[in-house]
């Protein structure tokens, strides 16, 4: 037990940020979802949400979920660029 190094408990802040952002990422879709759905709860009526604010909070919110996939696809696009890539193996001119 003694001559074994300590297990490495955190990761660096790079993967770290990355694999929360991803997180974010996978959860966009289930948030919308949730959120198309809270027009069903709103009452009719005299005192009730109209239509119009109804389709105006439906847009507003489809706006607001394009900008946060936007964000978040520019973060992690800028974390890919970041890594190093291998370049394509060469090939003949008369291969295919």
């Amino acid at each position: 037990m003694t001559g074994q190094r300590p297990r490495q408990l955190f990761v660096e802040r790079q993967t770290y940020r990355r694999r929360r952002i991803q997180d974010a990422a996978r959860f966009l879709p289930v948030l919308g979802i949730v959120l198309v759905m809270v027009p069903l709860l709103w009452s009719e009526g005299a005192q009730g949400v109209s239509m119009s604010g109804a389709i105006r909070y439906l847009f507003t919110l489809w706006a607001a979920l394009v900008g946060a996939a936007m964000v978040l696809s520019h973060y992690l696009g800028e974390d890919k660029a970041g890594e190093a890539e291998d370049p394509p193996p060469a090939t003949e001119p008369g291969d295919r």
